[in-house]
């Protein structure tokens, strides 16, 4: 559909200015009721409304290097592979994860070797010391009349020393199998640690190919730079790689400037087509429009609007439409064949909320308040306020440069 842009005729009138200069001319526009229509033009890109993230296999936190990757845009089928990466790194890690496994269990082995040396050694004390109590006591408890009284006395010394012995080995024995038991779970528990960091270097391995989970179209994701994966690339693990668009119910995204969507809402009608296509032109309505313009790029400080339109099913099967595909747009905000007022937005102003005009009367500007319609990129219609005929100031900064002497106040 093409889109008409009709405005009233300018009529730019020689009138002297009330400022003190006479010889200078002031621009203006003699207001004309005509037909009136108010486009903005915008660009946007297809989307899908529904779609498959796609993600780079592995756990979180693991680094994987691109070794294979399908262009952007490509048809892919259920079961192709999409994205392949290098073993190298994961072979690197799980080699480094064994290891530690089998040094822990060399350290748990010196451990136990050590443990059961101690022990063995107490053991042999604790033998050693029953052999010599036992006789200890039988000297101790003999009759006077078999043996001398030294010999007694020493003996009984002996069993004295060898109980406190006694107890102080097998203290030791307790303490030995305590401190032993712990070092030997910590170990263990290292060895767990291990074990599993092992494991999961494995199962990193066994998911190196990213595979398409139903068919459609690939669309990679930029990175905060604006830059697409590439072969090389290393790539955090659960980051999204691309998308995968279920290409059965597409809609178009447009970025409308903040400066041309002050009136732009959900309804309104848009006229689309592919960028370079014309021949391709539909007609559709905003199905979605954002409640605040974002900056997009980092390299401006431009804010964008961005709205949403749906596009006909039968109107992507028949000229084959894809995610990601630029078109041009035309969003029609007003559109009537019954003759308004309307003035360039040139000559708006506004103030606490209000939007007033200048009015050149008797050759002075004054200041009327207008009630506004629609604003388009460069006219806004007027509601009411003004009467065809007048002359409207196309330079309002001129007369409120002089303001201060104007003390006209303006017209009902």
């Amino acid at each position: 559909m093409k889109t008409r842009r009709i405005f009233p005729a300018f009529a730019f009138l020689l009138l002297a200015a009330c400022s003190g200069a006479p010889d200078r001319e002031l621009p203006v526009e003699v207001l004309q009721p005509a037909p009136l229509a108010l486009d903005i033009r915008a660009q946007g890109q297809v989307r899908a409304v529904n779609s498959t993230p796609l993600k780079v296999p592995g756990r979180n936190w693991t680094r994987q290097q691109l070794s294979e990757l399908l262009p952007d845009g490509s048809f892919v089928k259920k079961g192709d592979v999409i994205a392949r990466f290098s073993p190298a790194q994961g072979e690197l890690q799980l080699a480094e994860a064994l290891l530690e496994v089998e040094r822990n269990a060399l350290a748990r082995a010196a451990k136990q070797d050590t443990l059961d040396a101690t022990v063995g050694r107490i053991n042999v004390d604790l033998a050693q010391v029953d052999s010599d109590l036992a006789i200890a006591s039988r000297y101790a408890d003999a009759d006077l009349t078999m043996f001398a009284r030294n010999q007694i006395l020493d003996a009984i010394q002996d069993r004295t020393y060898l109980d406190a012995k006694d107890g102080t080995l097998r203290w030791r024995l307790d303490q030995a199998s305590d401190r032993g038991g712990a070092e030997l779970a910590v170990i263990d528990a290292q060895a767990a640690t291990h074990q599993r960091n092992a494991d999961l270097k494995r199962e990193d391995l066994s998911s190196l190919e990213l595979v398409a989970p139903h068919d459609g179209v690939l669309m990679l994701e930029a990175d905060w730079s604006g830059e697409k994966p590439t072969v090389g690339a290393s790539l955090w693990s659960q980051n999204e790689l691309g998308s995968l668009p279920d290409t059965s119910k597409l809609e178009l995204e447009l970025s409308i400037p903040q400066i041309d969507a002050h009136d732009v809402a959900q309804g309104m009608a848009v006229s689309l087509h592919p960028l370079g296509h014309p021949e391709q032109s539909i007609d559709s309505k905003l199905g979605f429009v954002a409640s605040s313009a974002q900056i997009t790029s980092r390299d401006s400080p431009v804010r964008f609007l961005k709205a949403k339109a749906p596009l006909p099913v039968e109107a992507v099967e028949r000229w084959g439409w894809v995610p990601g595909q630029a078109f041009e747009a035309v969003v029609h905000l007003h559109a009537d064949a019954a003759a308004q007022l309307s003035v360039p937005n040139v000559a708006l102003r506004s103030e606490a909320g209000r939007s007033y005009v200048y009015v050149l009367r008797d050759g002075k500007p004054q200041r009327q308040d207008v009630e506004t319609g629609a604003r388009g990129p460069a006219r806004t219609l007027i509601q009411s306020g003004l009467a065809a005929g007048e002359a409207v100031l196309l330079l309002p900064e001129t007369a409120e440069r002089n303001e201060p002497a104007n003390t006209a106040e303006a017209a009902p």
